[in-house]
């Protein structure tokens, strides 16, 4: 980069994208790709959110070829036998928590799962996708390493298991070799006795990274009370998450009262030598460790560790099988066309391979209403719904819209009447700039369909993902409340 005036920041900059894309059937298929040297150096991509982030700011350069897994009819199975949840390696953050088993034996990932991002990052982020992005800030980390999970590994050699906490060896770096890819994420369900709760301390209410995670699971014995095992993980205080034995060790053996709660806290924020960044400094952070590790106990103590789950929370997708890719093991390239539909009639157009599908659905199809704002799925200006689920377009391959159904704002309107949002958005006045609208009507619209008739939570926990630079919220939730009647 060159130095002046004139030079472009690190995140402006456009690094080099893939130049290849191939979807996979299943996970076998996936696994023999993978050892395919033609392809290399080759990545699997599940839901893309963190992948082509890292892609398109040069985290994880060089490489050529994406092999999907988002379609493998294996991948996305989510199975409980003998105690244990076994999640397939397209179990998205929406699946999870969706997912009663897990919801009442897994509370701390499924809580860490419902402050992942958004509707439109956890209906495509996967947990397996978590765990090999590595990075501290990663919320289902910290109850990945509480509940004591482990993954699978695959590869055309053999597979191999390893606990999530051997997995993960420093700062966004793991044991996953080359040719490997995680094929599923087993998970410990609580025991009778067990209790278990996720915090999070972040800078807003929603797509907030954490200044501090944590994740505790603690055994209170036969007589409920006294504490038999424990189990407290930290986030974002250190390289990677972290096990704090010496918290555990000060409630193992204690009833689990006010001074044991306060020993544990103060040995939690004495065991770790926090980091500092642009979120929180060290200090702050060593501080706000004892107070979430106090409060995650005082929870579990009174009982009140699924008190705050939200009932009835929208999730911005239907229930409804994926379709296969309808081309598997097929590579395709920049000059190859692929056949979808947007909008609700046929589209065939080249330049999928290496895109977003905010850039093809831009540049190639010219349906211009998603609008690119942050470019790393916080604002969703670019929401649009893909086979049925809302997601940030500028964090999705575009070549997975092949075989797919996609629709846009323009797509709503239909029969030459406007949508019922879109009518209840001219009422109110919810348009300011305009920019961030057409993701708010898409997202809207889905809310919607889901819930005929929602809260005034609900609708704040569906716009989640979506930002309004001109701060008029009120408008836009009084709009929907207003299409909710005319729908009715």
């Amino acid at each position: 980069m060159s130095a002046g005036p004139h030079a472009r920041h690190p995140v402006q900059i456009r690094h080099a994208r893939p130049v290849r894309y191939v979807a996979a059937a299943s996970l076998d298929e996936a696994v023999a790709l993978l050892a395919d040297p033609a392809l290399a150096p080759a990545r699997v991509v599940a839901g893309g959110t963190d992948l082509l982030l890292e892609i398109e700011r040069g985290g994880r350069p060089g490489v050529a070829t994406l092999i999907d897994i988002s379609r493998a009819a294996d991948a996305a199975v989510i199975t409980v036998t003998d105690g244990v949840a076994h999640l397939g390696a397209m179990t998205t953050h929406a699946d999870v928590v969706r997912h009663d088993a897990l919801v009442r034996g897994a509370l701390p990932l499924a809580q860490a799962c419902w402050e992942v991002g958004s509707p439109q990052l956890r209906n495509r982020g996967t947990v397996a996708g978590n765990v090999v992005t590595a990075s501290p800030a990663n919320d289902t980390l910290s109850p990945l390493l509480a509940l004591g999970a482990s993954v699978t590994l695959r590869s055309a050699r053999g597979s191999r298991t390893l606990a999530v906490a051997d997995f993960v060896t420093g700062f966004r770096t793991t044991e996953l070799a080359a040719d490997e890819l995680v094929a599923e994420v087993s998970v410990p369900l609580l025991g009778p006795s067990e209790r278990g709760v996720f915090c999070k301390l972040g800078n807003r209410s929603a797509q907030a990274i954490s200044v501090v995670h944590a994740a505790v699971v603690v055994d209170l014995g036969d007589d409920g009370v006294t504490v038999r095992r424990a189990r407290i993980a930290l986030g974002s205080v250190a390289p990677t998450v972290v096990i704090v034995a010496e918290a555990a060790d000060a409630l193992v053996g204690r009833p689990l009262d006010a001074t044991t709660i306060g020993a544990a806290a103060t040995a939690a924020a004495g065991a770790v030598e926090p980091i500092d960044d642009v979120r929180a400094s060290a200090a702050y952070r060593k501080d706000v460790v004892a107070v979430v590790v106090a409060r995650a106990l005082r929870t579990i103590a009174a009982g009140r560790e699924g008190e705050r789950w939200p009932a009835s929370a929208p999730v911005l997708s239907q229930r409804r099988p994926i379709p296969a890719p309808p081309r598997p093991g097929t590579l395709l390239a920049g000059a190859d066309e692929i056949d979808a539909t947007v909008d609700g009639r046929p589209v065939r157009a080249a330049g999928a391979a290496g895109a977003t599908l905010l850039d093809w659905l831009r540049d190639a199809v010219g349906a211009k209403g998603a609008k690119e704002g942050c470019a790393e799925g916080e604002c969703g200006a670019c929401t649009v719904r893909l086979d049925g689920a809302a997601v940030m377009s500028c964090l999705v391959p575009a070549a997975r819209a092949d075989g797919a159904e996609i629709v846009t704002v323009e797509g709503l309107a239909a029969g030459g009447f406007l949508h019922p949002v879109q009518e209840a958005f001219v009422a109110a006045s919810a348009v300011q700039c305009g920019f961030c609208t057409p993701g708010f009507l898409v997202a809207g619209a889905a809310l919607l369909e889901e819930c005929p008739a929602p809260t005034t939570e609900q609708i704040r926990q569906g716009f989640a993902g979506n930002l309004c630079r001109c701060t008029g919220y009120t408008a836009i939730e009084a709009a929907i409340a207003t299409a909710s009647g005319v729908r009715r």
